[in-house]
């Protein structure tokens, strides 16, 4: 190492060591040894294989993960200038992969994506809403968030607000509680309300940062939901799972001749009817409540051809490796009875978000549901998640999104 360093040790075992070389910045408690010194929950420690220096993390012994890298370089400084630069580099790295008025709604910080690991923070228009699932992070935020501000400042974007979105269970296994509300701090205000407007491939939107899902809208299917703009002219669409109506209304603004969208929350319609309303587009489009699952399993003992393009946007049939069998039949019967559903030469855009349902796997689900419909796939669109939310190819969580479009034959 270059310099005499002051943190606590970490020792780590061959297994670990092999994770970290391959550039996964994550350590399991199992995984570790032995330390030296007194590592302190949310401090720094160094990690060690060996005589070998691999990387300076987060320390957390509440967490399965309990050392999560942030850097691997020995010279480095963890002061308020280490995370300017960090953050500077994961905002002009937006800048430049989300040109435009998309710089205005986009994610800004992708956690591990962008070395700040367990942080999220999502921009719509002049509001940042944040979510924090690491105690290191959580120690060292005030510094991230003024940087953030500064930043955005600096390059001429306006910047009203931080609203913490801090109410996600994640927290609860670092040790750290839930809540949500602004972020209160000198120089940085608190605005009255936490609804703001945003327009995304000319949608308008209003986002509640405060209530909305997840941060307050979901902004990783930016681009997917304007390819199905590109292709909806003239159809008739059926929007399944489609929470505040987001793919039905690029549809219907892609001039789709007529949208119904479903969903089983009451709430998620309701504001999939104002979102419709405020793009003047209600008129072309339908709302129903209901399990799609049901719904589509009626459509087809009906015999139903009403609709030449169907929009599967399910959320997360499974967030662990021990209920994706449960989750490919899941995936396997809803695309199954939408390619029943479709004429010959119908139109299917189709996604899993979920990060242990693999591409591999989630491909195969599909080739089999088009057996059994006895049909056949044209891809026309293979795609993943908006670039503001990186994959880093050795760091496999990053890759979550697999979404596809096809012509039925």
């Amino acid at each position: 190492m270059k310099q005499d360093r002051q943190y606590p040790k970490v020792m780590i075992s061959p297994k670990a060591e092999r994770s970290v070389k391959n550039g996964h910045p994550w350590i399991y408690g199992e995984e570790i040894r032995k330390t030296e010194g007194e590592p302190q929950n949310g401090g720094l420690v160094d990690v060690f294989a060996g005589n070998a220096f691999m990387g300076t993390g987060f320390y957390n012994t509440a967490s399965k993960i309990t050392v999560r890298l942030i850097s691997r370089n020995a010279n480095d400084v963890f002061d308020a200038r280490f995370w300017r630069r960090r953050v500077e580099y994961a905002v002009r790295y937006r800048k430049t992969v989300m040109p435009g008025s998309d710089f205005s709604c986009c994610r800004l910080i992708h956690g591990e994506a962008d070395q700040m690991p367990g942080l999220t923070v999502d921009r719509y228009n002049s509001i940042l809403s944040v979510q924090t699932a690491c105690l290191g992070m959580e120690l060292v935020k005030d510094t991230v968030y003024h940087a953030l501000w500064d930043a955005l400042t600096e390059m001429g974007e306006t910047v009203t607000g931080i609203f913490e979105r801090n109410d996600l269970a994640l927290r609860t296994l670092e040790g750290l509680p839930e809540y949500k509300g602004w972020y209160r701090s000198d120089g940085i205000p608190a605005p009255e309300s936490a609804v703001t407007e945003i327009c995304e491939n000319g949608v308008r939107y209003l986002v509640d940062v405060e209530n909305g899902q997840k941060t307050g809208f979901f902004l990783d299917q930016k681009y997917n939901r304007a390819a199905v703009a590109r292709i909806a002219a003239g159809k008739w669409v059926l929007d399944c799972f489609t929470h505040t109506g987001s793919f039905g209304l690029n549809a219907a603004l892609g001039g789709a001749e007529h949208v119904t969208c479903v969903d089983i929350s009451q709430s998620a319609i309701d504001m999939a009817k104002a979102n419709a309303t405020r793009n003047g587009l209600d008129e072309k489009m339908d709302f129903l409540c209901g399990d799609v699952f049901d719904l589509l399993t009626n459509l087809a003992d009906r015999k139903c051809r009403d609709y030449d393009f169907i929009i599967l946007d399910p959320p997360a049939f499974t967030k662990s490796r021990k209920t994706v069998h449960d989750a490919a039949r899941g995936y396997k019967e809803i695309n199954l009875k939408a390619m029943k559903l479709l004429p010959r030469g119908g139109y299917l855009a189709t996604c899993s978000c979920s990060h242990f349902m693999t591409d591999e796997l989630f491909r195969k689900i599909l080739a089999s549901a088009a057996k059994d419909a006895s049909v056949s796939l044209r891809q026309i669109e293979a795609r993943q998640q908006a670039p503001d939310h990186p994959i880093l190819w050795n760091v496999p969580e990053t890759d979550y999104l697999k979404f596809y479009i096809f012509q039925v034959v």
